[in-house]
């Protein structure tokens, strides 16, 4: 099959996601044949370096032969079976060892395919265990500012991206939203840490007013992705536990893309020091291999639903709930996790990344708050260009760089598996895509 019947026939067929479609007639689609370790590869063999983990899923590199070993397995005893009166091993144990992880604070999980239905979950859950308390007013859902929690419906109830939310407002039951902790929005002689108060004070003045009907703050703990990598003080949510709990309100921690040690812990909270009431894993919960997602919840809110009546029970449900060979991904994930070290490891990954990301763009005029937490790393690029995002994803490809701008941050979230060519390999090419991007 050549390059351009490739290309063509998914013009046709496939509808492709965050996408307008017409851009693909001058813009051409990347017709992928292979992946291994930190690259992917074309159906010409030119090669890209994942700089940001194929939409923040992969954490060990593409083909890794220990999830690959696990999985096929796992084909080997038990590929799918529906999770209502049945039950395995793998959801078993990957439940366990999540819970476990938390110190048993959130010793619950509920299964999902993707991240948007974990919202959806969380959620769900945190009104109905309300509703199961008697306290049916407590249906609404606050959100910071520039909050992305997904794109199905109720989901987009706490998502605060217009891009994403403004054709479907009809559809839309919106919730509030209060401002974000967001360090670049510093005043002059502000720490981060003095933003992030400033942002817990409107909290809690937003929740003394409106607590009797708020079920939940829903955040995502440390680092904002959709709205351009915004990053804050783990005070923030040290204040929100504390508010929360004094209003009577749920907190919901969307980790989806900041969980499973992108922020330097393996879930972000661990950095404040606090437990929310539910927490969303999904994207790198299974390495970058198959569809999962979930949501750890604690003993008093599963409580909450535990009765002989049916209708106090949670009755969500999903076809491919708690699958087999998701779950057998994610627990070679965790075993990966365990037997590399990978927490430590990445601390050291982190730095050099870091580094080389300051060498090569911290003195550079248009580059506007270079900033990092963890595996991630992100800056702004001060230009008029609205075309700014596809010019610099353009230039990365020629560079052998797979990077994709939100609006105008460029943002590295490479595998954990990068090396120091790796990182070289992608700063390098991150920063001739700039001068090119910026080309008149």
């Amino acid at each position: 099959m050549t390059r351009k019947s490739l290309l063509e026939r998914s013009r046709r067929a496939v509808w492709h996601p965050c996408t307008q479609m017409k851009t693909h007639e001058s813009l051409p689609l990347v017709p992928l044949s292979r992946g291994e370790g930190v690259w992917l590869y074309d159906t010409d063999g030119r090669r890209m370096l994942d700089g940001v983990s194929s939409w923040w899923v992969n954490l060990f590199g593409h083909c890794n032969p220990r999830i690959n070993d696990a999985i096929a397995e796992q084909l080997e005893t038990l590929e799918h079976a529906m999770l209502a009166g049945f039950t395995h091993e793998p959801v078993v144990q990957l439940s366990e060892r999540l819970a476990a992880l938390t110190g048993h604070a959130l010793g619950h999980a509920f299964y999902a395919s993707d991240g948007a239905s974990a919202t959806e979950i969380a959620l769900k859950m945190s009104m109905h265990a309300w509703r199961n308390r008697g306290e049916t007013g407590k249906s609404r859902f606050v959100s910071l500012a520039g909050s992305y929690h997904g794109e199905t419906v109720g989901a987009l109830a706490v998502t605060d991206v217009a891009l994403f939310r403004d054709a479907y407002a009809p559809l839309i039951r919106s919730g509030a939203t209060v401002c974000s902790p967001d360090a670049r929005a510093a005043e002059p002689g502000e720490s981060d840490e003095d933003v992030a108060e400033r942002a817990a004070q409107a909290l809690a003045h937003y929740l003394e007013t409106h607590h009797h009907d708020i079920a939940a703050l829903i955040v995502e703990p440390l680092v904002q992705g959709a709205c351009g990598m915004a990053m804050y003080h783990p005070h923030y949510l040290r204040r929100a536990r504390e508010l929360c709990d004094r209003w009577n309100v749920h907190l919901i921690a969307d980790e989806i893309a900041v969980g499973c040690g992108r922020t330097g812990t393996f879930f972000a909270c661990e950095q404040a020091g606090i437990w929310p009431d539910f927490i969303c894993l999904s994207k790198g919960i299974s390495g970058g291999y198959l569809p999962l997602s979930l949501v750890l919840t604690t003993d008093d809110i599963y409580a909450c639903f535990y009765d002989d009546d049916v209708r106090r029970g949670f009755l969500h449900s999903h076809s491919y709930t708690g699958n087999a060979l998701a779950c057998r991904a994610a627990l070679a994930t965790l075993d990966i996790f365990a037997a590399d070290d990978v927490i430590t490891a990445n601390r050291a990954r982190a730095e050099r990344l870091g580094a080389a990301t300051r060498a090569a763009f911290g003195d550079d005029p248009a580059v506007r708050h270079l900033r990092q937490r963890g595996m991630i790393v992100a800056f702004d690029v001060d230009t008029p260009l609205a075309d700014f995002s596809t010019r610099y994803f353009r230039a990365a490809l020629a560079h052998e760089v797979l990077l994709r701008p939100i609006g105008n941050t460029v943002y590295f979230m490479p595998p954990y598996i990068v090396e120091d060519d790796d990182i070289a390999h992608l700063v390098g090419g991150a920063r001739k895509a700039l001068d090119a991007a910026l080309r008149p």
